[in-house]
């Protein structure tokens, strides 16, 4: 059958496959049911059935939802208890591999994390140090405890520190992202789960572009934050969330990093200070007796340390070493929670899939279908108490994959958790008797809040971020690797790219003291200047042509020609013994005519004689219908 000009894809419809053709490039499309339903606006009727679908879906009552959930048999509970002990195991190794995964990035990139922060001057230095630094760490608290501890230590000041922590709201994202790239091996679920992930880049990224230039202009956050924080703050109690007492003791089995070595390297010291890694006893000696106190507080240590509250060192721990042997430790340790991350994912996916086979879909939704604040609050409550937001997203990406979660509810269980990383944050800062530590921390949390304000409550605000993660999922539709490519330009050439930029203007500029070596330089001024431009009109020109140009349909189109040439290659070895089937049926047929002249055509076919079982010399030409009834590409021996 002929592709359905104009349609898209239905699940569990009548004739589904006839609905995989998609549609024209430039097609309107009106309503979204979900992230991967799209309806197209010629098609009444099919917009029709699945808008009596989607009101299906919602009528179905909490009744039961909790009929379907807790009416089984004594073999059922048997079965749901089994899946979810497997869930539940699998989660606990995920959230492993999560928290080792971030340990192994600050021992990897600790060095180079805390030398970035040392070269903030401006707000675009410390938005993109604050991204590259997080992605580096692969965690906001720690980039904001480094942040915290250079305001207290006069390093930065308060109104640069802003910049930094709206840097680290993008770049704490990258995880769950990274995450969604597990589901690579099935196209919609992958457009699903990306979607999922990269709505909460979207909104960062939208905050920030509104946001950061009302601060510079401003100082608003700084003004309010000033006005709330006291002269000083008394010391409190360290809290430690339930998921480091859960987790924590395997990681720092393995691992552990030094963050202390962060904080003075961005401070400007050297991380060859630290090195060689050595351990005395107390009496000053040499010893092979590793733990805290002899190398930590007797001795040094490097980018791995010990544990303080159980004394011991980790696995990875070298006496002896140098800051190469501690950066190789950290990535061997980065390649395991990889590992770990995709089998864990996997597994995961796996029971989910088995544990809701057979489940009805309008079940599925109702249980669901939160409302947004219900969910926001939702998000804020899970991200305090595993304190982080990354754990919190990567954890619902999955699910988001395999469609139990929608992205309506996603988005705001996203916002949530990015209020809930900030209370984390106020919790941190109560700790210390700092009251710049505290204002950083609330400019964190008015950050997020000022967000949402400007993106949850007005309906046709939601929608843009919405829309982008819409796209952005179905861009991995039209190629797989598009993820990343994603993350290779958003989290590290965008970024260092307006790094290199805003470096420029400041040493063209200099720091206006007329002093001599601080009056700038025309030169990279100029240079600055030429390079702003560029990108401006480069970013201007391909938003215009993807907007109202050809660009979008040339990308769909190179998609679709990708696409079907890998369907092509990966079909071909069916395609050939379809091929071989026909001719030796053709062949066997007395009726088709075929003479000797045709056998040099058919023994250039990559078909066997003896398979034919027939004599080639008795082949006569065959009739046109015979050849007519041929797929395209074999009506030509020739």
């Amino acid at each position: 059958m002929s592709p359905v000009p104009n349609t898209t894809e239905i699940d569990g419809a009548p004739g589904a496959e006839q609905y995989m053709a998609p549609l024209p490039y430039g097609a309107p499309m009106e309503l979204f049911v979900d992230d991967s339903k799209r309806v197209p606006v010629d098609d009444a009727e099919l917009r029709a059935e699945l808008e009596a679908e989607l009101e299906r879906d919602q009528a179905a009552t909490w009744g039961e939802v909790c009929s379907a959930c807790f009416c089984h048999t004594r073999r059922g509970y048997m079965i749901v208890g089994a899946h979810l002990a497997g869930i539940i195991a699998a989660l606990y190794f995920f959230l492993f591999s999560l928290d080792l995964m971030g340990a192994s990035a600050k021992v990897m990139g600790g060095c180079t994390a805390g030398a970035l922060f040392g070269g903030i001057d401006n707000p675009i230095a410390g938005l993109c140090i604050g991204i590259l630094a997080t992605v580096l760490l692969q965690s906001s608290s720690t980039s904001t405890s480094i942040i915290v501890s250079l305001v207290g230590a006069d390093a930065i000041e308060v109104q640069t520190a802003i910049y930094v922590i709206m840097g680290a709201n993008i770049g704490t994202s990258v995880t769950n992202t990274i995450v969604a790239m597990g589901q690579m091996g099935d196209k919609d679920q992958l457009q699903r789960a990306f979607a999922g992930a990269t709505v909460h880049d979207v909104f960062n990224y939208l905050a920030v572009a509104i946001l950061l230039p009302i601060e510079a202009g401003t100082s608003y956050l700084y003004l309010l934050t000033r006005a709330m924080t006291p002269d000083t703050v008394s010391d409190g109690e360290k809290w430690t969330g339930p998921l480091a007492e859960i987790v924590g003791p395997l990681t720092k089995s393995m691992i552990i990093p030094n963050k202390d070595l962060i904080k003075e390297v961005s401070k400007g010291k050297s991380c060859s200070q630290f090195y060689p890694v050595e351990c005395f006893n107390s009496a000053g000696n040499p010893t092979t007796d590793y733990d805290y106190t002899n190398c930590v507080k007797n001795g040094q240590v490097g980018l791995i340390s010990c544990d303080k509250d159980s004394g011991d060192c980790p696995a990875y721990f070298q006496n002896g070493a140098v800051q190469s042997d501690d950066e190789m430790s950290g990535w061997v340790c980065f390649f395991l929670s990889i590992f770990f991350l995709v089998i864990c994912l996997v597994v995961m996916i796996k029971i989910l899939s088995s544990l809701l086979l057979g489940s009805s879909k309008r079940i599925l939704r109702r249980a669901t279908n939160l409302n947004g604040y219900l969910a926001m609050g939702i998000g804020a409550g899970i991200t305090i108490f595993v304190q982080s937001s990354s754990i919190t997203t990567s954890v619902l990406t999955p699910l988001a994959g395999l469609d139990v979660i929608s992205l309506e509810v996603m988005f705001p269980i996203t916002l949530g958790a990015n209020i809930g990383t900030t209370v984390t944050g106020i919790l941190a800062a109560l700790v210390s008797s700092k009251a710049t530590a505290m204002q950083v921390a609330l400019a964190h949390l008015f950050f997020n809040i000022s967000g949402i304000i400007i993106f949850y409550p007005i309906p046709w605000m939601r929608q843009w971020p919405l829309k982008i993660a819409r796209w952005l999922g179905l861009c991995t539709r039209r190629n797989k690797f598009f993820p990343i490519f994603y993350i290779v330009f958003t989290f590290f050439v965008f970024p260092l790219t307006l790094l290199g930029i805003s470096i420029l203007w400041a040493e063209g500029i200099g720091n206006g003291t007329g002093n001599v070596g601080d009056q700038g330089s025309p030169g990279l001024l100029t240079l600055a200047i030429l390079l702003t431009v560029a990108l401006v009109l480069i970013i201007a020109y391909y938003t215009y042509q993807f907007k109202y140009g050809t660009l979008k349909q040339r990308y769909y189109a190179w998609g679709e020609r990708r696409s079907r040439k890998n369907i092509a290659i990966k079909n071909l070895a069916d395609d050939m013994d379809y091929i071989k089937q026909e001719l030796i049926t053709l062949g066997a047929n007395p009726h088709t005519g075929y003479t000797g002249n045709d056998k040099a055509k058919v023994a250039k076919l990559p078909v066997e004689e003896e398979e034919l079982d027939i004599e080639i010399n008795q082949i006569e030409d065959p009739p046109e219908g015979v050849v007519a009834d041929l797929p395209e590409g074999v009506k030509k021996l020739d």
